[in-house]
C-alpha cells in the first residue's frame, strides 16, 4: 500500500511539473524577428568573421539594423542580390573581392599537430589530436581561410573547387513564381 501512495505522488509531481513547464514554455516564448531568420537563411553560414561580425546570426542581426548588405565575400554578388532583393535596397557591388569557392588542404608531411588550425576552424572542419597529423572534412570546409593565419610551418593551402555535377549551380536569376500569379494566368487563358 505504502508503494502505490508513493507512486501516486511521484505521479501527481510529474504532472505538475510538466504541466507548469508547459506553461511557462507557451507564456515565456522568446519571438524571433523573421526578418532576422530570412536573411540569415541567405547567408552562406561560414561564420567565418569576413565581414566584421563574429558569425552570419550577428550579421543577419546588423543588416536587418541598417548595416550593408554587401560585406559578404563568400556570399559573393548573388549573395548581396539575394538580400536586395529581400530587402527592398539597392545591390551594390560587394565590398571585398569575390573568390571562388575554395577547400583547405593540409600537407600531411608538414603537419606538426600544433592544433592551433582546429582552434581557428569556426565549422570544425579540421580533425586531428595533439602531435598528430590533421586533415580537413570536405564536406565541411567553408573554404574561409581562418585556418591559415594560424599555421606555424605553413602546412595548409586552399584549393580552388572546380566545377563538376557535385559544385555546378545556377548562374541564372531565380525567378520565384508565385501562386497566386500563375492562379490568375491560368485564369485568363481560360477566359
Amino acid at each position: 500500500m505504502d508503494i502505490l501512495l508513493a507512486i501516486a505522488i511521484m505521479a501527481l509531481g510529474a504532472v505538475v511539473l510538466g504541466a507548469a513547464l508547459g506553461f511557462a514554455s507557451i507564456k515565456f516564448k522568446v519571438e524571433g524577428d523573421p526578418l532576422i531568420e530570412k536573411i540569415e537563411a541567405i547567408l552562406p553560414q561560414t561564420q567565418c568573421g569576413q565581414c566584421g561580425y563574429p558569425g552570419c546570426k550577428p550579421y543577419a542581426e546588423a543588416i536587418a539594423n541598417g548595416d550593408e548588405i554587401n560585406k559578404c565575400p563568400p556570399g559573393g554578388t548573388e549573395g548581396v542580390q539575394r538580400l536586395a532583393d529581400l530587402l527592398g535596397r539597392e545591390a551594390k557591388p560587394l565590398d571585398a573581392e569575390e573568390k571562388p569557392k575554395q577547400l583547405a588542404i593540409i600537407d600531411e608531411n608538414t603537419c606538426i599537430g600544433c592544433t592551433l588550425c582546429i582552434q581557428a576552424c569556426p565549422v570544425d572542419a579540421i580533425v586531428g589530436a595533439a602531435k598528430q597529423m590533421h586533415t580537413i572534412i570536405a564536406q565541411q570546409c567553408t573554404g574561409c581561410e581562418l585556418c591559415l593565419p594560424p599555421c606555424p610551418v605553413e602546412c595548409i593551402h586552399m584549393e580552388v573547387i572546380g566545377e563538376n555535377i557535385d559544385t555546378w549551380k545556377w548562374k541564372f536569376p531565380i525567378v520565384e513564381i508565385k501562386p497566386e500569379i500563375a492562379k490568375a494566368e491560368r485564369i485568363k487563358e481560360a477566359a
